[in-house]
């Protein structure tokens, strides 16, 4: 990755917002890349916390276990998305894992580059206050939507953006059904009927196993509205 290639990461993400030329080409001069294949960790819960994870491309999902040993899914990263905050503060190990759903690239940066921005760059520090609060307000907003929208709107918007963020109509879903069940608040087996019923109305073809094709977007985000 180049430095304006890394200009370009440093920019998506919304604690970076508002900073001058400047200061992004050097927040880009301390970014590392790497990129990740599908099914591949980024970290994993218990691994020393050192690094902020920016999401550049593709999806990837961020689990913990439960008290009975169950992972649980908490949130899904798509571009602009950054995880491993806590690192930013102070040391310590992960308390989540994260696992590349798609060919995944990220940018990092270091726990100590991070704070010295921190210390000359006050406006920084308030960038990552908003954006921590934006994230509860996120997850609210979340938890809203499981009882403010229908599943069938849920699922058909994850089918969309999808597809946009792989750039490609024809993908496997990134996610298992447990999973993009969890994720959307409801079942594995509500699931798989309205992908059904979503195919019996044209909008998608679903082949092989969890290929999906999306036929028509716009139909289809409209249809599951009705």
């Amino acid at each position: 990755m180049d430095i304006k290639e890394a200009e370009e990461c440093v920019r998506l993400v919304s604690i970076f917002s508002g900073m001058d030329d400047s200061v992004v080409h050097e927040i880009a001069g301390l970014v590392r890349d790497r990129d990740y294949d599908a099914g591949e960790y980024l970290f994993s819960a218990g691994d020393s916390a050192e690094r902020l994870f920016i999401i550049s491309q593709g999806q990837v999902k961020v689990s913990s276990d439960s008290a009975s040993g169950r992972e649980q899914m908490l949130r899904l990263l798509t571009p602009g998305d950054f995880d491993g905050e806590s690192v930013l503060f102070s040391s310590g190990d992960y308390s989540t894992t994260a696992i590349a759903l798609t060919q995944v690239q990220a940018c990092t940066i270091s726990r100590d580059d991070f704070q010295h921005l921190l210390n000359s760059q006050p406006a920084l520090a308030r960038n990552v206050l908003n954006a921590l609060g934006q994230r509860v307000v996120a997850l609210e907003a979340q938890a809203a939507a499981v009882t403010t929208s229908s599943v069938g709107e849920r699922l058909a918007s994850y089918l969309v953006e999808t597809a946009a963020t792989l750039g490609s109509k024809d993908f496997a879903l990134p996610l298992r059904k447990k999973d993009l069940a969890a994720y959307l608040g409801t079942s594995p087996e509500t699931v798989s009927r309205r992908l059904r019923t979503f195919e019996d109305g044209g909008y998608i073809s679903q082949h092989g196993r969890g290929r999906i094709q999306l036929l028509d977007g716009d139909g289809l985000l409209l249809a599951a509205e009705n």
